[in-house]
């Protein structure tokens, strides 16, 4: 064979080799058995899916995504705070608008309300937008989304896509499109750091999500599909064409599914949404507004049965709503009150004193019991302790009306068995013993002035101690306490000794401001009620009615306000008087001027003002260390020399009252007795006082008599009640010892901040 036939032979030989193999592939690979290997496939994947169907349950919801913050309003509905890690408050969709709710749905998921919860072909290009690394590309139903954000987490794996696809099938078995939709809304993140629609609309539009129009819904639809970019406030000119764009393709899609009318449509006008604000903080006065809503909610959860630390979890725990009673004019006003009449005034680094005073004030309407306006003192976080509600310092004077109030309601008398009224007259004598008593007690009267027989309506014009000491022995401590406790006071636990005739209980401005509200409300029990409405996660929480049961009568209750009128126009509280509105008040000046009262009405407002003394710092006093925060003395403050309840307060309270208040208007008041009716007419100097002067039962003291006699032998004198600026008598071993541990020589001793202040100072001029 020559070499050109063997070449051919073995080229003929190949071809054969390479046919053979060609054969053997053609064989392996046929379409048979790649649709069979296609199928086979399927089928382990629909296993595999329907394994998982059963092996992957609906989990716990996501913490994250339920986290809330608690929301703070005035009654205008302005936002005032937010409190909680959270912007969210999650809100039921029947308050959002239905063409809202579309917007969403035809942003997102234009065939939410008949697909089965999954979109198959998103959901495979998702997984393999992920395996090739892409990213967040492909779609997804509204019912994934949600299911991504309350259930699962926004990691791109594809084992989170697989349960994402599998929860969504139970899920929109398990719930309705309502929830599913209403979860999706609340649980989304809109940028500016709000979670949910309702922080959406106030963080874009300053409305709630109830009152979206359909174009601001519009745009807040668009922006779920990329918050940051399409920001109008920050969007770049491309941002901004894509974000119209995306809300043109949102209204189209809803005329398109006949949700909006295609008129309407062409009408609107692209809603440009406000700059962002900086969220509402607790500075200033917010912080003592927040801090007193919250405190009553927490004690209206407690009446449901929660404890208080379970009550205070709960409202931490956040998703509340909470509009408040503040009227913020009159907020407004009431601050800038107490700048005019006592901030303005101090100087602090030319004077000790003016660093050490703190004000509070409550103002509250008497016919509903609502809290209009509170200043708790120069505000968060400067000072954290409200002065609007502690109840550390001495209610003073403005106790006595009480007195009056506990006598005329159970028809007292005095010790030789005459009523006690308006006209009644006592012994003004300053530190006259009083009779009746098994404790000594002899109260000094403010400067020790004796005003000899006087009465009842004079001495609550002058404040005059030595005659309610009398007065309240003789209608009997524990009925005076047991009325200043149905009024509003925090009495209860309190002793009934004499000296608490003069205010040595302690009192807050929102407590006077509520008792003096009951007398303002004809003795029907008012407490102020800081609350105007709260929403948790949607649904409203029942509240009780500001306005409780009659507690003392109504000839009581307007009497004390017809001599509270006297106080106003021939007393203490003069600073106050309008010679067109009806005004009736009192003013009360504690122990060594560490608290000065003024709580005072109209028919339609009613307002409690204190001004406190707070040590700024510690300091050395005499050879004793002061405590930060020991109560002290406020005299000398701006200026001036002792500080009482007819000083700062009044000129507080009036400068705020007369700027806020209306018509003018009368006291309806049903009585006979006090200064709105007729000022008893005065005794004159040779006028003896009652019988219930005299040491003994015998008849009608002549007027040699009027003087004070000895006490009882069977008595031990109980320790006057210094003045506001005289110093203690010596205590008694039977009696508590003075106020803030004075010593027997006087308050020129540093107090004692924590010793509970027992004695009341005398009154106010």
């Amino acid at each position: 064979m020559g070499r050109a036939e063997e070449r051919r032979a073995r080229q003929r030989s190949g071809r054969g080799a390479g046919g053979a193999r060609r054969g053997g592939i053609r064989r392996l690979f046929t379409w048979k058995k790649i649709l069979g290997t296609f199928f086979g496939l399927c089928l382990l994947g629909i296993a595999g899916l329907v394994g998982a169907y059963f092996y992957v349950d609906v989990p716990e919801g996501n913490a994250d995504a339920s986290i809330q913050s608690n929301v703070y309003k005035y009654s205008d509905g302005t936002v005032m705070a937010r409190t909680g890690e959270r912007n969210r408050e999650i809100v039921g969709l029947d308050r959002v608008p239905k063409a809202v709710q579309h917007t969403f749905v035809a942003a997102e998921n234009k065939s939410f309300y008949t697909d089965k919860g999954v979109d198959l072909k998103g959901t495979a290009r998702g997984v393999l937008n992920t395996l090739a690394g892409k990213g967040k590309q492909g779609g997804s139903t509204i019912t994934q989304q949600y299911v991504k954000n309350y259930y699962l987490t926004q990691d791109q794996t594809v084992s989170r896509k697989l349960k994402e696809l599998v929860i969504s099938l139970k899920v929109d078995q398990r719930y309705s499109k309502d929830d599913i939709l209403a979860g999706y809304i609340n649980t989304s993140y809109y940028g500016r750091g709000a979670y949910g629609i309702q922080a959406a609309a106030q963080a874009y539009y300053g409305v709630d999500a109830e009152d979206l129009k359909v174009g601001q819904g519009a745009y807040l639809a668009a922006l779920l599909q990329a918050p940051s970019q399409y920001d109008w406030s920050s969007a770049t000119p491309l941002g901004k064409e894509l974000v119209t764009k995306r809300w043109n393709y949102v209204l189209d899609n809803m005329v398109e599914k006949h949700w909006l009318d295609a008129g309407e449509r062409s009408s609107l006008k692209f809603p440009v949404p406000h700059g962002p604000k900086p969220d509402p903080g607790l500075k200033g006065q917010a912080g003592y507004l927040k801090e007193a809503a919250q405190n009553e909610l927490i004690r209206r959860l407690e009446t449901q049965g929660l404890s208080h630390d379970e009550a205070k979890a709960k409202v931490e725990a956040g998703g509340y709503t909470i509009t408040l009673n503040i009227d913020r004019k009159k907020q407004k006003q009431l601050e800038a009150s107490v700048k005019r009449q006592l901030t303005s005034k101090l100087d602090p680094k030319a004077r000790q004193v003016d660093a050490d005073v703190q004000a509070g004030a409550v103002s509250v309407n008497p016919k509903n019991g609502k809290v209009l306006a509170l200043y708790g003192g120069a505000g968060y976080p400067e000072h954290y302790t409200s002065n609007a509600t502690r109840a550390d310092y001495q209610a003073a004077s403005t106790f006595k009306p009480l007195i009056l109030a506990a006598a005329l309601q159970n028809e007292a008398t005095t010790q030789d068995g005459k009523p006690i009224t308006a006209s009644t007259i006592y012994d003004g004598t300053s530190r006259r013993p009083v009779k009746g008593s098994g404790i000594g007690f002899a109260p000094p009267n403010e400067d020790d002035v004796d005003y000899g027989p006087v009465t009842v309506q004079k001495a609550m014009n002058k404040s005059i101690n030595s005659v309610f000491a009398q007065m309240g022995v003789d209608v009997g401590m524990d009925k005076v306490l047991k009325t200043a406790d149905a009024l509003g006071m925090d009495a209860k636990d309190l002793q009934a000794v004499p000296a608490q005739t003069l205010g040595s209980m302690g009192a807050s401005p929102l407590q006077m401001a509520g008792v003096y509200a009951t007398l303002d409300n004809h003795g029907r029990k008012v407490s102020p009620q800081i609350l105007k409405s709260v929403q948790h996660e949607g649904a409203d929480m029942d509240l009780p009615s500001a306005i409780g049961e009659r507690v003392i009568s109504r000839e009581a209750a307007d009497s004390v306000t017809s001599v509270l009128t006297g106080v106003v126009d021939d007393g203490t509280g003069a600073a106050v008087r309008n010679s067109r509105q009806a005004v009736a008040g009192k003013t009360g000046t504690s122990d060594d001027n560490k608290s000065a009262w003024f709580t005072g009405y109209t028919p339609d407002l009613v307002t409690s003002v204190g001004v406190f003394g707070e040590a700024d710092g510690p300091r050395e006093v005499k050879g004793k260390t002061l405590r930060k925060g020991s109560q002290v003395s406020v005299s000398g403050a701006g200026g001036g020399g002792r500080v009482n309840g007819g000083g700062f307060p009044a000129q507080i309270w009036a400068d705020y009252t007369f700027d806020v208040l209306g018509a003018p208007s009368e006291f309806d008041l049903d009585t006979d007795m006090g200064a709105a009716v007729a000022p008893p007419p005065e005794p004159s100097p040779s006028q003896s006082p009652s019988p219930q002067d005299s040491p003994s039962s015998s008849p009608t003291p002549s007027p040699s008599e009027s003087s004070p006699s000895p006490s009882p032998s069977s008595q031990t004198p109980e320790p006057p009640s210094p003045s506001a600026d005289e110093p203690s008598s010596p205590a008694s071993p039977s009696q508590p010892q003075p106020p803030d541990g004075e010593s027997p020589g006087g308050p020129s001793q540093p107090p004692e901040p924590d010793l509970p202040q027992l004695f009341g100072g005398g009154d106010d001029q």
